[in-house]
């Protein structure tokens, strides 16, 4: 992996940050170079939120990128916004409980995630992000499973009620995306 980059994307209260601070903190944890850049919109709960983390070997020219490699939207409106901005040949990573649509591009990769559903099947409604998440690295390889594991209990470590939910979460999005992309490659 030279360069890595993503934008997620949703309103504020879904984890959309704080799944972009999981995914560089891997990034840190794995030696890799990093850079988090988060957007809100006027409101913090409710409003549009996104981040643009890049993961990197080398030295990151510049946080700012116009057409990310990937793009994991969490809600309609996210879609609406970054469908076309993602590049060319990348992947866009869809939370199909909140989008009821699908992209009309034939020049990405799109896997639908039911990131809300898993959630509320775990018995975790709001780890959502979490799942996407999984499933970001499980169609991506961008960095090792269990790194983002050990990650999340660092960071969840003051909530140890929510460590073995949200580690199984992670592994359902994982799973499901790995299922989805064989799927495609067998195609």
């Amino acid at each position: 992996m030279k360069q890595f980059e993503v934008t997620l994307a949703g309103f504020g209260g879904q984890g959309v940050m704080t799944a972009g601070q999981l995914l560089a903190y891997s990034g840190m944890n794995e030696g890799k170079k990093v850079v988090w850049l988060p957007s809100y919109g006027p409101e913090m709960r409710g409003g549009t939120a996104y981040c643009t983390v890049v993961i990197s070997d080398v030295r990151i020219g510049s946080p700012i990128i116009n057409t990310p490699g990937c793009i994991c939207v969490f809600n309609r409106p996210s879609f609406d916004k970054f469908e076309s901005k993602v590049m060319s040949g990348g992947l866009f990573l869809v939370n199909s409980s909140l989008i009821n649509v699908s992209s009309k591009r034939n020049d990405i990769v799109e896997l639908l995630i039911p990131g809300n559903e898993l959630a509320l099947k775990a018995g975790n409604p709001k780890a959502t992000n979490v799942v996407m998440i999984g499933a970001l690295i499980g169609a991506t390889d961008i960095m090792k499973l269990s790194t983002v594991e050990e990650t999340l209990k660092d960071k969840l470590g003051h909530k140890a009620e929510f460590i073995k939910s949200n580690i199984q979460l992670l592994n359902d999005g994982y799973n499901y995306a790995r299922n989805l992309i064989s799927k495609k490659v067998k195609a």
